[in-house]
């Protein structure tokens, strides 16, 4: 039963970040709205910070950093947004973006989406 559970888990884990699907081309992006390192805080005072490097076309190297939660990936961006494991990085304007994370409650195993806003820096 604990197989099935984890399944649905994260099943749904991966949906929730994607629930409005676009039909949109992939299309080569402005590497300086995307480039450098970008930080920002959770409601819950948990930082973040998201480092995005050699961006080429609509490809691109991130990591994302959150106390004791490291994730470096190659990253596909569409529609001004791309996701690294559980988060989701959403372009909002110049220098700022919006951050949404896949979180699971440690006690109950419930998840939640949290969001947090991000400022870019050079």
């Amino acid at each position: 039963m604990a197989d099935i559970t984890s399944i649905l888990s994260a099943s749904y884990k991966s949906n929730v970040l994607s629930t409005a699907r676009s039909n949109s081309k992939y299309v080569a992006v402005d590497p300086t709205r995307y480039q450098g390192n970008w930080s920002g805080q959770y409601a819950n005072g948990k930082s973040f910070t998201v480092s995005v490097s050699n961006v080429e076309g609509f490809r691109a190297k991130v990591r994302y950093q959150s106390e004791g939660v490291s994730k470096y990936q190659d990253v596909l961006i569409k529609d001004n947004s791309f996701r690294v494991g559980d988060t989701k990085f959403t372009l909002t304007a110049k220098g700022k973006a919006q951050i949404k994370n896949v979180v699971t409650d440690a006690a109950s195993g419930q998840t939640y989406l949290d969001t947090a806003y991000a400022t870019q820096s050079n």
